[in-house]
């Protein structure tokens, strides 16, 4: 090989490789602190709560898995550093090492793990959309030159353009910036319509009080599993990370947590029911 042939492809290399080295237990242990990334307004499953604080079903998930480390590494103290992240920006913040584990709504997709891994499953959704009561909107056709609100570095992006570009249905989406862009713009007539994921969509019409105003659509569009995502190539950190999620599903204490951030939206389906019982490994 030449040495211009050489230099080229090492530097090749040295960008594709990420900047922060797999050994996330290892530096959690030399600085007694992770960062965990959460997002500001995606209710019930990571927003910021009355009290300033993050909080939702991922967030405590998060948090069981935070003392579970602590144990592992027999630390006495393990301090949490809350780092807010958005659709756009969630993955590069990983990568650069600005966040060890993502606690939000992400989807775990093939793509997504070219650059990130994920934890066993946490939660397993659905595209749908809300639209306000009276709009005559009763079926994704009816989106049919109607604006639709959908945040940017989203998997619902991506699934409703393909959709839209298969001709399943026609609506122009507008991008907006997180969720409660999108509810402001619903709120004020600018759009007919914010897609996400059902299950956190019916949190949100929840959280605004919105109950009389609002409508959750009937129609799934997509099949959303949400996982904890992480840097690749980091086995012992996943592992520890599966660990606790495994024994919060064999022990049922997951039903428990579903029924905090749920119980007055729906009861576990046949689906959930169905990951709690997979992804229960024995140890």
């Amino acid at each position: 090989m030449s040495t211009l042939r050489f230099l080229a492809v090492a530097a090749a290399v040295a960008l594709a490789a990420p900047a922060v080295s797999a050994d996330t237990l290892g530096r959690i242990k030399a600085k007694k602190s992770i960062s965990l990334g959460y997002r500001t307004a995606s209710v019930p499953f990571s927003y910021v709560g009355d009290d300033g604080k993050p909080t939702g079903y991922s967030i405590e998930l998060c948090t069981k898995v935070v003392q579970a480390i602590q144990a592992q590494l027999n630390l006495p103290r393990l301090d949490i550093k809350w780092v807010a992240v958005e659709p756009a920006n969630r993955v590069a913040r990983l990568r650069k090492g600005e966040i060890d584990l993502e606690c939000g709504s992400t989807t775990a997709n093939l793509s997504r793990r070219r650059d990130v891994d994920f934890s066993l499953l946490t939660f397993a959704d659905g595209g749908s959309y809300i639209t306000a009561k009276g709009s005559g909107v009763f079926a994704l056709a009816d989106l049919k030159g109607r604006r639709t609100g959908v945040a940017t570095g989203t998997t619902t992006e991506a699934t409703l353009q393909k959709a839209i570009a298969k001709g399943r249905f026609a609506t122009e989406l507008v991008s907006v910036k997180d969720h409660g862009d999108g509810l402001r713009l619903l709120n004020e007539g600018k759009i007919d319509a914010y897609a996400s994921d059902r299950g956190l969509l019916a949190g949100l019409i929840l959280a605004a009080g919105k109950q009389e105003a609002w409508e959750l659509g009937s129609e799934l569009y997509s099949y959303e599993p949400y996982a904890l995502m992480m840097r690749r190539n980091d086995a012992d950190f996943r592992l520890a990370v599966d660990t606790e999620l495994a024994r919060i599903y064999r022990t049922g204490e997951l039903f428990a947590t579903y029924d905090r951030w749920f119980g007055a939206i729906s009861k576990p389906g046949p689906l959930l029911d169905s990951m709690v019982f997979l992804l229960g490994l024995p140890e």
